[in-house]
């Protein structure tokens, strides 16, 4: 089969390797699409994503395809049906997943981290990661549950209640769904804050209510001119010091601050504790997708979390390095790799 491989920082090999066939539990799967997420640009610029990664291994975890053959004790799954992947496996017999915290888990194999992902024709994985999705998604569509399902942990433990203030810095693929999610979740105003003119004319068409460029703006002239008098959640999507940095400035009083977007391993952020203690920020990071998956696939089906707006490319296997020296992930929304030509 054709598959992508990482061999080491800025180099990335389109190469043909065995197909894996699947053992009794496994689930062979043909993958469609598989989307170019945060952690592999970081693993591609020699950067420590979410797990420790030892070369040459295939990246991406993002991906979408269907059922080609199904191990002897396979009983959900059959050739023929449309499928998305969990990429995160658990143990289920260290401390943290004995206490509730599976997604903690000291011994967590994820596809396109610790092992092979999804930047190939065909993917083998076990039974108990693979979700199906509904007709009326398509593999482009089914291809973002895995970014929704990050998403969605994120919100919840955010916790945006019914008539909050809600700011979104960064207004790429995360900022889209994490917009979609507050809107969804009752948010009273939702702001998006978004140096890119493109990424902030859709996310004003999906519901933002107040639309603001940093670099050009006066961000607290704005506010006021809106009537924002405190914002009781900050979502920060961009995974910049500087972003990071914004979002705890322009949080208000009793308010939440969820750094989501990945920063660098090393990066540091200039703190003020008296700032959290005189406004009582709660701070929050967010891992992973701990038991968010089926709730992402039916969110997809259900129409809730729109994908039109948010892929922007799409581009074939082949070309995959192209997309990482150009920076391509960077220009607009979501790339998406197409995995296997018919």
């Amino acid at each position: 089969m054709k598959a992508a491989r990482f061999y080491e920082k800025h180099k990335i090999i389109v190469e043909d390797i065995p197909l894996k066939e699947p053992n009794e539990y496994e689930v062979l799967i043909r993958v469609r699409y598989c989307g170019v997420c945060g952690t592999d640009v970081h693993i591609f610029e020699g950067d420590k994503g979410s797990a420790e990664v030892n070369p040459p291994v295939i990246l991406g975890h993002e991906l979408s395809g269907d059922v080609v053959r199904v191990g002897s004790k396979v009983k959900g799954f059959k050739p023929g049906d449309r499928v998305a992947v969990d990429p995160n496996s658990y143990c289920g017999k260290c401390y943290f997943c004995a206490n509730g915290k599976r997604h903690l888990c000291e011994n967590m194999i994820g596809l396109g981290t610790a092992t092979d992902g999804g930047f190939a024709e065909f993917i083998t994985v076990p039974e108990d990661i693979v979700f199906k999705i509904a007709d009326n998604v398509n593999y482009e569509m089914a291809a973002l549950a895995e970014p929704i399902s990050c998403c969605l942990h994120g919100m919840d433990l955010t916790d945006v209640r019914i008539g909050d203030v809600v700011m979104i810095v960064g207004t790429g693929t995360i900022g889209m769904i994490m917009l979609q999610l507050a809107k969804n979740a009752g948010a009273a105003k939702i702001i998006a804050v978004e140096p890119n003119q493109k990424r902030l004319e859709r996310a004003k068409e999906l519901g933002a209510h107040i639309c603001i460029n940093p670099l050009i703006d006066d961000t607290d002239e704005i506010l006021i001119r809106n009537g924002v008098k405190n914002i009781e959640k900050v979502i920060d999507c961009a995974g910049l010091v500087s972003t990071a940095e914004y979002s705890v400035k322009y949080a208000g009083r009793g308010a939440t601050v969820m750094l989501f977007g990945l920063t660098g391993p090393d990066d540091v952020m200039n703190l003020k504790p008296f700032e959290v203690f005189l406004k009582e920020l709660t701070i929050k990071g967010s891992f992973v997708n701990p038991n968010t998956f089926e709730r992402a696939c039916r969110l997809l089906e259900s129409g809730a979390v729109k994908t039109e707006q948010i892929i922007t490319d799409i581009i074939p296997l082949d070309d995959i390095q192209s997309i990482f020296d150009q920076k391509l992930y960077a220009k607009d929304g979501k790339v998406l790799i197409k995995c296997f030509e018919d």
